[in-house]
């Protein structure tokens, strides 16, 4: 089992939703907007009447969108549900990953963890990445110097250029600030296993078939094997009785029947599952006299 994933029990978008003219007004207006930021980024002199055209039919496209929101949720969806219908699930799962990277570093920042309320146990597995992340993380902001200074002479695309370079720094940093926030956790009888922002797996302590400590700093890629390595090593290994879902990055399944994970401190993961596993079920006590 996995963590429910918004786009797996929402209904699918239908043709349905948008009607000809409105999709028609979709593909003008996204291939508009693509034609004038290549311009401006250019450098190309746009009349101020085009570009005001371009921003009208973006407002357009906006507001048509919206009336199409307000009727869905009209016939009775969630909110949820109707953004799935709007919005392609591979980029929902692409927008809610770029966000769930920028919200871990404010609970990095402030020294919360996500999902460790009630846990039996947590496992932190982020700390053999962190000079490697601190090493690019610096290269990226050498590279948004040098392109500054660089592009000086060229406004826009300065601007461009130094709008993606910080979002490359905050989104390297980010990473790290996922994987100290989100942390393995044992509770409620399953394994949460995670990595960064885009890997969250539940896993059953008794589909568990065997857990075993294993340095391994190499990985083959096979189909029913999910390896999820820290500085380019795991060291615990599960198989499973049956496989579970560890779906990719845009959401398409994949069944995996082992799983190799990294924590700072593999005994103790390895001990508190194996505990786990074989503690006794709590015998119900003769009922109160009254």
């Amino acid at each position: 089992m996995t963590t429910p994933e918004s786009g797996a029990a929402l209904r699918r978008p239908a043709a349905s939703v948008r009607g000809p003219v409105l999709r028609k007004l979709r593909s003008i207006a996204l291939a508009t907007q693509l034609v004038l930021a290549v311009c401006l980024i250019s450098g190309m002199p746009i009349p101020g009447t085009v570009l005001l055209g371009g921003k009208l039919l973006l407002l357009v496209l906006l507001g048509a969108e919206a009336h199409v929101w307000l009727r869905l949720r009209r016939q009775g969806l969630s909110r949820r549900e109707a953004l799935a219908q709007l919005v392609p699930q591979p980029v929902l799962r692409f927008v809610k990953h770029e966000l769930r990277i920028m919200a871990s570093l404010v609970r990095w920042a402030a020294r919360r963890r996500h999902g460790v309320n009630g846990a039996d146990a947590v496992f932190s597995h982020g700390r053999d990445q962190a000079i490697m992340i601190y090493g690019l993380a610096f290269a990226c902001v050498v590279e948004t110097v040098a392109l500054a200074y660089l592009l000086a002479n060229w406004p826009v695309v300065h601007t461009v250029f130094l709008v993606v370079d910080v979002y490359t720094v905050l989104f390297v940093l980010g990473l790290h600030a996922a994987s100290v926030t989100r942390p393995h956790v044992l509770a409620d009888g399953s394994l949460r296993v995670r990595q960064a922002a885009h890997i969250d797996v539940h896993v059953p302590l008794h589909q568990i078939a065997s857990i075993r400590r294993e340095a391994r700093f190499t990985h083959e890629k096979k189909d029913d094997e999910l390896n999820l390595p820290i500085g380019s090593q795991t060291s615990i290994t599960l198989a499973l009785t049956e496989p579970v879902n560890a779906p990719k990055f845009l959401g398409a399944p994949r069944l995996v029947k082992v799983i190799r994970l990294h924590a700072d401190d593999p005994k103790a993961l390895h001990d508190a599952v194996t505990g786990a596993q074989t503690a006794p079920t709590p015998v119900p006590g003769p009922p109160a006299s009254v």
